[in-house]
């Protein structure tokens, strides 16, 4: 990319030289004699960065600088001083400048630093670029579902995110857990602070304190050095606290001091350092009677319980998994930047029989397994895990109730599998009827009966909807 630089500077010989020098190494660059002409320039042009000088007649260079970092916040700015103002230029860097360059200057310097301001913003664009990428990745978008389990989950999200409210996130695993959490943060007026994850479940009582809040030097054996811990790195952002469930209690009461007196102390230090966190936490343990059996602390449990989101088994969302299958397909192929796979009739049948003990996580991962394995694009039921072509083998429990008589277990059976069928062909076909029909082999008015049997609404499974 050729980068458009604007040189400001009421001699307008030294504009004109600066101008030569930069243009042999690729820039293109304009010249303006006051801030006023300059500010004329910046109404119709994007440039990548001033060269100002600092003292100018009308307008001088601090005020060019203040009307920049307002009206064009991703222009950079170099000023150049005269002789001995070097307090002056500080005074400008702390208002916005990127550097500047005093006067005598030399070709060479100033040369390098035109390069390093100019890679410098280069990278915090690519950066701010990206990080709107992943916030709009990370958001509600990220989630589907339509059923009314996932739509409650996606009411409480919206309502809580613009708050600063203590959220409780409880679930089985492989519900997705992490992924409310990213979008209450993303959400939030927090949103362009860190959001800092630690599991809770994943260290020692030693090694969990040291992650969350940090320790001197010498604290303990291979502590080399001092460290900040996730509490620090999270001030002014959020902080998911994974697996809470599983901490134990000493820990327990240092978080508890942590969210009342929004304060910490590094292992092994006797300095108290304040924190501004967000506090969300996940667990997929019954807290309640883990504070009955003494394990969890109660005080700690009604401080996180603040706003509770309970996120459902895959089981219990309704319609869900044709969506989640077809969402997962699109994100393969575009991650492996190839041809879309499908599944066929019959595989889906099975994927919709499964009982998904691992939840919306175990069928993301036999997805991406079985289109990774595939030998073309089509994946029948010999492409699948052995566990999804038989789901009977994983237990019967947990498509029927096995307690009824056998004629009413059979047509529950049925039922289930007449339901899951037509969800899929419906989701496959985005709704259209006729073609849904045809795809099944069945007759539309068949089809339209056996929708108004169920329930299930075709409409919903249309992508304009």
């Amino acid at each position: 990319m050729k980068h458009s630089i604007l040189v400001v500077d009421d001699e307008a010989a030294i504009g004109i030289a600066i101008q030569r020098l930069l243009k042999k190494d690729g820039y293109h660059v304009d010249v303006c004699t006051s801030g006023e002409q300059a500010i004329e320039a910046l109404g119709h042009t994007p440039y990548h960065l001033i060269i100002s000088d600092l003292s100018m007649q009308g307008m001088s260079g601090m005020d060019l600088l203040a009307w920049t970092r307002k009206n064009a916040p991703e222009t950079a700015v170099i000023m150049i001083t005269a002789y001995g103002s070097e307090k002056t230029a500080v005074d400008a860097m702390k208002l916005g400048a990127s550097d500047y360059v005093p006067k005598p200057f030399d070709n060479d310097e100033l040369v390098l630093k035109v390069s390093r301001v100019l890679e410098t913003r280069t990278t915090r664009v690519e950066n701010k670029l990206l990080r709107e990428r992943i916030e709009g990745s990370l958001g509600l978008d990220n989630f589907v579902g339509r059923s009314p389990a996932m739509q409650r989950v996606f009411d409480v999200i919206r309502k809580v995110a613009d708050s600063d409210l203590t959220v409780l996130v409880r679930g089985p695993s492989g519900t997705g857990k992490e992924l409310v959490a990213n979008a209450i943060h993303i959400g939030s007026p927090r949103k362009r602070q860190p959001l800092v994850k630690v599991n809770c479940a994943a260290f020692t009582r030693e090694l969990v304190e040291s992650e969350l809040f940090g320790h001197e030097k010498g604290a303990f054996t291979g502590a080399v050095r001092a460290r900040e811990g996730k509490f620090e790195l999270a001030n002014g952002g959020s902080l998911f606290l994974d697996e809470i469930g599983d901490m134990a209690l000493e820990t327990q009461a240092k978080i508890l001091r942590a969210l009342q007196e929004k304060e910490i102390q590094r292992v092994g230090g006797d300095a108290t350092l304040k924190v501004d966190v967000r506090i969300i936490a996940a667990t997929n343990h019954d807290l309640e009677a883990k504070v009955a059996d003494g394990t969890f602390r109660e005080d700690l449990f009604y401080r996180l319980n603040v706003v509770p989101i309970s996120l459902p088994p895959l089981s219990e969302r309704d319609g869900d998994l044709p969506l989640l299958v077809e969402h997962f397909l699109d994100g393969i192929a575009e991650r492996l930047d190839r041809p879309r796979a499908r599944f066929t009739a019959a595989a889906m049948r099975a994927l919709t029989q499964a009982a998904w003990r691992g939840n919306v996580r175990e069928l993301e991962h036999v997805i991406e397994q079985s289109v990774i394995l595939a030998d073309g694009l089509d994946i029948d039921t010999d492409g699948l895990p052995e566990a999804v072509r038989h789901p009977l083998a994983q237990g019967t429990a947990s498509l029927i109730d096995e307690t009824l008589p056998f004629k009413e277990a059979k047509q529950q059976m049925v039922a289930n599998f007449e339901r899951s069928f037509l969800e899929a062909a419906l989701a496959r076909n985005e709704g259209n009827i006729s073609r849904t029909a045809e795809d099944i082999g069945m007759y539309r008015q068949h089809l339209q009966g056996k929708l108004a049997e169920y329930a299930i609404d075709a409409s919903s499974f249309r992508e304009d909807k």
